[in-house]
Formats: structure tokens, sequence, C-alpha cells
């Protein structure tokens, strides 16, 4: 039986250009157990696969497999076997062909072939051709390929994509059984329900940098969760609660207890002999918490310290405002620059008086400026502005300096009187 090897990634980090894919990921895969690795389209799942395999050379920080990197291994494909995508087939190779290719090329006897297109249901079409496979096929072949050479390490890219529902649950299984037979299975997929029924630990990450590292159970603190219960004698149950000490509140679907598990409140109701019609844990979901880690919402400690934002500079103060700075100086010269510290300097300073200075604040009358004649307006009609009954503002102008008013504007109907002049406009 192949032994599983423990994968590390420490620092990993690449960039493509100016773009971040993975950022300082360091994370722990043991064997034995199936690990989840989870994150939102374009988190770098993929690029850390692919690093982790040799594919795309790290900018910084190493991905081993049992210590050594991928090129270092003397026999890659039965130490690690791997399917990343479902369409590196030849089309026109039949299936048991196309792992005739791999056999060869890993020294691999060809009495592999049929054991692992048995394993995956692929025995009754080994000799047709790929390009007439449908998706779910493909991955069945993509798995195949991976197990060829039985290695310990198996990392799959999305295996249940394109799998019907019996595929899926095929899937499961084998996953569950390459875990239980001690070899390290670490998978990637969207499908988060299907992932909570599959695997053992979890590594999420979010723009390249991890988020979450651990169980499912460590995904929320256990006070988040509360047991759900009910009876058809909700007052017996009521009466063992509060004989035990035990709080809860009663709401239309039982009663809601918090600090206790359901094994628990299970086991005192049957000592009682009450019998339920309701026992359950709720809390958040899986989905809730992986959409609160990945934007930022919901901080997990096993991401190890969050990188500290770098300090804005804090941008200069507005001067402010004092009562000489409220009205413009007079034209005839420039106003003196009052500034504060100057303002500051004249107040008194208050020993015991408690009552708020007002030494700051000057108030200045605004100069008024009398109009000449020089300056008056020239006589004559003026536009003003009127607001008709309908909402529409008209442009109307006032009677002229010989008494007469002007025509009634352009867009008043002939017949009718016009809009009333500025001195009697009817406000909004």
């Amino acid at each position: 039986m192949p032994d599983g090897q423990v994968l590390e990634l420490a620092g990993l980090t690449k960039r493509f250009g100016s773009v971040s894919a993975v950022d300082d990921l360091s994370a722990r895969i043991e064997p034995g157990q199936v690990t989840g690795f989870l994150g939102p389209n374009g988190a770098g799942k993929t690029t850390s696969l692919r690093m982790l395999l040799g594919l795309v050379r790290p900018t910084s920080g190493t991905a081993t497999i049992g210590g050594k990197n991928f090129s270092e291994l003397s026999s890659p494909l039965q130490t690690v076997g791997a399917a990343l995508e479902a369409s590196s087939f030849h089309p026109g190779r039949s299936a048991a062909n196309h792992l005739k290719v791999y056999a060869r090329a890993a020294g691999l006897p060809t009495s592999r072939i049929d054991e692992v297109l048995g394993l995956v249901g692929l025995a009754d079409v080994a000799g047709r051709r790929v390009g007439g496979f449908s998706l779910g096929m493909r991955q069945r072949l993509g798995l195949a390929t991976a197990l060829l050479g039985d290695p310990g390490v198996v990392v799959l890219d999305e295996p249940s994509n394109g799998l019907d529902p019996e595929g899926i649950r095929w899937m499961r299984s084998l996953l569950r059984h390459l875990a239980e037979e001690g070899r390290t299975v670490l998978i990637s997929s969207h499908l988060l329900a299907e992932v909570q029924q599959t695997v053992d630990a979890l590594l999420i990450i979010s723009r390249g940098r991890l988020v979450f590292q651990g169980g499912i159970e460590d995904l929320a603190d256990p006070d988040e969760f509360a047991t759900v219960v009910d009876s058809p004698d909700r007052a017996a149950l009521s009466r063992v609660l509060d004989e035990r000490g035990i709080d809860y509140q009663l709401l239309r679907n039982g009663f809601t207890i918090r600090h206790h598990d359901p094994v628990e409140i299970g086991g005192l109701a049957a000592g009682a002999g009450i019998a339920l019609s309701n026992l359950q844990s709720k809390g958040a979901s899986l989905e809730d918490i992986f959409l609160e880690l990945v934007s930022g919402v919901r901080v997990h400690e096993s991401a190890g310290a969050v990188p500290a934002v770098e300090p804005v500079p804090d941008a200069e103060p507005p001067t402010p405002l004092t009562g000489l700075d409220a009205f413009p100086a007079p034209t005839g010269e420039p106003a003196p620059a009052v500034s504060h510290d100057a303002l500051s300097a004249e107040a008194p300073t208050a020993h015991d008086d408690t009552r708020p200075s007002t030494a700051l604040v000057a108030v200045l009358t605004p100069p008024r400026t009398l109009r000449t004649e020089a300056e008056a307006p020239e006589a004559g009609p003026r536009p003003s502005y009127a607001v008709a009954s309908t909402g529409v503002i008209d442009i109307v102008a006032i009677a002229g300096s010989d008494g007469q008013a002007a025509g009634p504007p352009a867009s008043q109907p002939d017949g009718q009187p016009a809009e009333q002049p500025a001195a009697q406009e009817v406000q909004r």
C-alpha cells in the first residue's frame, strides 16, 4: 500500500507582472484525510497546485511533497497523481491508448490500465475515442490517469465537475476510500455542499492569501451554534430544563438552547421519558462562513497575522475659518493676514473662569456698498422668471419705462393672459 506524503507550502508567492496570483501562502496538508482547497474564482488555487506539481516556477517560497520539490522525485507518477484539467487528451486516441502512453513513459505494467479503467467505471468504453466522451467521462479518465501509478498523493482540480448525481456520490466514496488507505488527497472545488460531505480538513484562500486552515468543525466558534429542541409536551420539557438550570428561549419552532449540544439535551429528554419531535444543532452554514472569510468580514486565527495596512500620510488640515475670514476685505487695500497663533496670543488666559472664551471669534459687520446713479442699471424692460400653474418656468418681460407692458411670452397662446411679472411671481 502506498504511503501518503505531507504537502507543505512555505511562503509560496507567484507574481505575473504586477499581479500577485499567490501571496506568501503557507499551509500543510496531512496524509490520511481528504483536504478541500477552496477559494473564489481567481483566488490562486490552480496556480498554487501548478507550483506544487512543478508546472509553474514560484517567484519565492517553496512547495514540497514529502520534503522534496516535484522535480526531485525519483518516480513522480508513482508518488503523485494529479488531474488539473479534463481536456488534456488527444481526441483521436482511445481511453486505453491514452493510458498506455503514460504507462510506457513511467515504466508501469500495462496490466494496470484495465485495473484503473474498471476502478473509474470506464471499462466498457476503453476502446472508444476520447473525442466522443462527455465531460463526466473525461473527468473519470483524468482520475484514471492520476491513479495509474498507484500514488500515495492524489491532487484533483474540480473532480466533481460534469458528473451526474450518481457520479458525484461515487467520487465522494472513492476519495474517502483513498484517504482511509493512508493517502494524501487534496481537491479543489466550488461545490460547498459537496465539500462539506466529503472533506476532513479545509484550506481556504482569498486573493492569493490564506484565510483559513483546519477542520470543518473549527470554522465557527461553538458559541455561534445553538441547539433547537421541541416536543409535543412542551410543558414537561420546560420543567426538565428549569430543574437543570438550563437557560432557553421558546420560539415558534421550539426551544433554543445555547452552550449545550444536542447529545446532552437529547439525553435529558430521554431520561425524563419525554418524546422529542425535533432536535438539531443550528448555526451558520459553510456557505455563510466561506463568504465572510473570503470577503474579510470574518478573520480566523489559523490565517496567521493579518498584514498591517500601510498608514496613509495625513493630509494637511484645512485652515480654520474665523470671523475675519467670513467677509471680503475692502477693495481699497488687501486685508491683513490674521494667523491662528496671533489670535490665540491675544486671547486672555482663563484661570478660574470656566466660561468659554470668545477671544477667537471676531464678529464684523460686512461692508455695505451704496450704488451710485452711474452704476444703476439702464432703464427699460428686464427679463424675469415666472412659474405657470403647470409648473413650466417662462421668461417674462417687465413693463418698460414708458409704462407699456411687453407682449405675451412665446409660450402663452393668443388670447390668454401672460403670467404675473416678477413682482407678483408665484413662489413654489
